[in-house]
């Protein structure tokens, strides 16, 4: 045998004895996924959220969320026209670690969830108090994705009013 056709033949029989080597290596574990211990951990993140925007605490809500989400709001102007108002997950952070007087206490209500593998919604009523006043209440709308064994918001829509809500008859009371 040629030196060139010898080390052809080195070259093949060593890729075949470790052929079989590489298909016996153990697969990564698939994930699990649990209904209802999604479903529970899913609107764990969002009340983390909702205590962090309460403690002005930045980094935890920087942590909720995935680094592209986006965030929207759907709500009618007080020309009474339909609008839809984009905010940044930058913007955001920044308003919630800004010092403020009052504390910003949102207040959810009537939670739904539902989970599909490793994404999540979270659909809930809430009224939104700076310090003991009212202020506006509505529909938030979360959407979550698991990453690994965390789930973080991807996506958090609502709708605003000032007017009409169940809340403001009820007063402040917590």
């Amino acid at each position: 045998m040629t030196p060139r056709i010898l080390a052809s033949a080195s070259l093949l029989a060593t890729l075949l004895a470790a052929a079989p080597l590489a298909a016996q290596a153990p697969a990564a574990a698939a994930p699990t996924f649990d209904p209802a211990a999604d479903r529970a951990a899913a609107l764990a993140v969002v009340k983390r959220l909702f205590d962090a925007m309460r403690a002005g605490d930045s980094a935890t809500v920087r942590a909720v969320f995935h680094p592209q989400a986006l965030l929207s709001s759907a709500l009618v102007g007080r020309d009474g026209t339909p609008q839809v108002r984009v905010d940044s997950l930058a913007s955001f952070v920044r308003a919630v670690g800004t010092p403020h007087a009052e504390v910003w206490d949102e207040r959810i209500s009537g939670e739904i969830v539902q989970v599909d593998g490793p994404m999540a919604t979270v659909w809930t009523r809430y009224a939104f108090y700076a310090g003991t006043k009212f202020s506006h209440c509505g529909v938030d709308a979360f959407t979550l994705a698991r990453t690994g064994t965390e789930w973080r918001i991807l996506a958090l829509t609502d709708t605003r009013q000032r007017t009409g809500c169940p809340e403001q008859a009820a007063g402040a009371a917590r």
